[in-house]
């Protein structure tokens, strides 16, 4: 790790691709929401908030930088 990586904090949210638990449709969300997320296509609940992290409901397909 290099002198200006220590000074330099990265962030820890990164945004994630979900997969609909229900209709397997792919979204793209945060990954510290603070709203609920819901699938575009069928509605179902895909994030819920906790105060930080939000709680994923669906499946992570993949993390994007």
């Amino acid at each position: 790790m290099s002198e200006w990586e220590k000074l330099i904090p990265r962030p820890k949210s990164k945004f994630l691709r979900v997969k609909c638990p229900k209709c397997g449709n792919e979204q793209i969300i945060f990954s510290h929401a603070v709203n609920k997320v819901k699938c575009k296509v069928c509605g179902a609940e895909l994030a819920e908030p906790s105060g930080g992290k939000a709680i994923i409901k669906g499946e992570i397909v993949s993390v994007l930088d």
